[in-house]
Order: structure tokens, then C-alpha cells, then sequence
């Protein structure tokens, strides 16, 4: 059963700089509990994608074309009334910072408890009851008695633990997670994506899990999708992608990895920076960095090609890296 599928989503900015182009042309298919890894360098369009399908783009942007098609419903048609009520309730989103989410002033029971009758005609008894049960589904001990506290009474990680029971209160069809874990320790990060994909796996909701470190979605993500300069350059499945990069972009991203070259060996640099949003190059984006571009990636854009079940690449020479890997 499919989810979520994104059609030719267009977001741009209209800046007096120019036109950012921030998302150009992305699809994408999300399945009933399927994980999906959105990755790319910061700039490349991934935040704005998970904005997009919430409806929390804000002026000088807004979406210019494509369609967000959730569980067949085209979400660009909705009202802002429409799409408050989808927000929170059947789409969920958990933020980078936890701060965003979480109001410094309020107790967190006065938070989840405003965030479950806010979609639900419950009494405060049972929404209290239901906070207290998902903050232990995602390890805080004596969930009740923390119900009491204040998000600055928390650490990091915990605050992000909170930020995560709150996202899934209300068990929706699809939970979008923003580099959640980013700022935290590798030991903690660990134990929240463990927890994240217990949970996906118990409640059968679907996650897109934005990240700029292709390591953190190895072991969590079914599918990957990588983005470069607004665009989608390659899909597949996590373990076909990881294995066998197609696109020079993605080799290097996986090249930059500590511990996945050889050993004594210095880690591949992608050279050069990503474009100017507002000035791309009339070919590739990617070709001034590509050291398998050739004449043609300076002048046409490449077309996305499917180049197997499950995968598709944006490239014109999709199998160079491939084939010397």
C-alpha cells in the first residue's frame, strides 16, 4: 500500500538574489511501513522536501508544481484548516532541534496532552494515560512522574526522546524526522534509531528520515534516495546503494565515510562546493565536481533513467563508478 508518492514536487524561493530552485523535480514512492533514507550535503533540498509535504513552506516560497499524493489524497489542494488537521494526527514530523518542537515555558504533559485533544475528543485522564505510555515506548523511565517536568529538566537526547513521543501519540501513517539525531552522541544516536525502528516496525508507520550521513541510515533505512542541488540523483534499495553507488555523488558521499576506505588509506573528498542554488549550471549540477564528466554533462541536464527494479539514477554516465568499484 503506498503511502506517500511525491510527483515532480517543485518548491522555489523567490529571493532578490533570484530564484532558488530549492526542490526541482522530485519523486519519490513511500510504502505502509517502509523507511526511507533522504540524503545530501546542507543546501540540498531535503528539509525543504519534508517541509513541503507538511505544507510549512513560507513566503518568499511556495510550492510552483507537482503533486504530494498521501494515501491518495493530493495534500497541494488542501486549506491550511485541511492540512491542520493531517498535521500532528496522520503526519508527524521531528525536528533537528528539539527546542523547535517542544515549549520551554509549558510541562511536557501540558504539551502532549494539547497535542492529543487538539485531533481527538478524549478526556484529560486518558491523554495523560497515553502520554505516559508512549514516552516509556521510547525509554524514558518513570515516564509518569517526568510527565511533571519542564523540557529544560531534560538533556538532549531525552529532550529528542520526548520530541519523538510526541510525534507518534496520535500513531500516524507517516512520521518525517529532520537530522534528529545530529546533535547527539554517537551512544545515544545509536539507541534512538534502535528505538525508531522498533517502533516503525510495531506500529507499521512509515518514516522518511532526512539526514546528510549516508552511516546513520545504513542500518535503518529499506530505501534510499540521495539528493543533490534540489534534485533526486539516485534510488534503490539501502543495501544495493550502499554496495554499489551509481552515481559519482554517491561514491563520494560513501568514500567520506572514516572506516569505509582502506585502511592506512586517506578518506575521498568530493572536490569543489555545491552550486549557487540561484545560479545553476545550465548542464549537471553536479559536473564542475565530477571527475567522470564529460562534454555532454556541461550543456544537458541528465533525465532520470531506471536502471533496475527499485533504482533510478539522474546521470550520464550512470555506470563508470560501478564498473571500476
Amino acid at each position: 500500500m503506498k503511502v506517500l508518492e511525491v510527483q515532480q514536487l517543485k518548491t522555489h524561493f523567490f529571493t532578490a538574489a533570484g530564484v532558488v530552485k530549492a526542490v526541482d523535480g522530485v519523486d519519490f514512492t513511500l510504502e505502509k511501513s517502509q523507511v526511507l533514507g533522504l540524503v545530501g550535503e546542507s543546501g540540498s533540498g531535503k528539509s525543504v522536501t519534508g517541509f513541503s509535504i507538511l505544507g510549512l513552506i513560507d513566503e518568499p516560497g511556495r510550492i510552483i508544481d507537482g503533486r504530494i499524493l498521501f494515501c491518495g489524497q493530493d495534500l497541494t489542494g488542501l486549506s491550511n484548516t485541511e492540512m491542520r488537521a493531517i498535521r500532528g494526527n496522520r503526519i508527524a514530523m521531528v525536528f533537528q532541534d528539539p527546542l523547535m518542537t517542544l515549549n520551554p515555558v509549558l510541562r511536557i504533559d501540558t504539551q502532549m496532552i494539547e497535542a492529543i485533544q487538539s485531533h481527538h475528543r478524549v478526556s484529560r485522564r486518558a491523554a495523560l494515560d497515553r502520554s505516559a505510555e508512549v514516552l516509556s515506548r521510547v525509554g524514558i523511565a518513570a515516564a509518569r512522574e517526568r510527565l511533571s517536568a519542564y523540557p529544560h529538566q531534560f538533556s538532549g537526547g531525552m529532550r529528542q526522546r520526548v520530541a519523538i513521543a510526541i510525534a507518534i501519540l496520535n500513531e500516524p501513517d507517516l512520521i518525517i524526522a529532520d537530522e534528529p539525531t545530529t546533535a547527539l552522541d554517537v551512544t545515544i544516536q545509536s539507541q534512538i534509531l534502535s528505538e525508531v525502528q522498533t517502533l516503525t516496525r510495531e506500529s507499521g508507520t512509515s518514516l522518511i528520515w532526512i539526514t546528510h550521513d549516508l552511516a546513520v541510515v545504513a542500518g535503518l533505512a529499506d530505501q534510499i534516495a540521495v539528493m543533490y542541488a534540489g534534485r533526486i540523483v539516485e534510488t534503490g534499495a539501502t543495501s544495493q546503494v550502499l554496495t554499489q553507488p551509481s552515481h559519482p555523488y554517491t561514491h563520494g558521499l560513501l568514500g567520506s565515510i572514516p572506516g569505509h576506505g582502506q585502511r592506512g588509506q586517506p578518506l575521498l573528498q568530493i572536490p569543489g562546493m555545491a552550486p549557487n542554488m540561484t545560479q545553476l549550471p545550465e548542464g549537471c549540477a553536479f559536473a564542475s565536481r565530477c571527475e567522470s564528466k564529460s562534454s555532454i554533462c556541461l550543456s544537458e541536464s541528465p533525465n532520470t533513467t531506471f536502471i533496475g527494479e527499485g533504482r533510478s539514477l539522474r546521470c550520464h554516465h550512470p555506470f563508470l563508478i560501478s564498473k571500476s568499484s
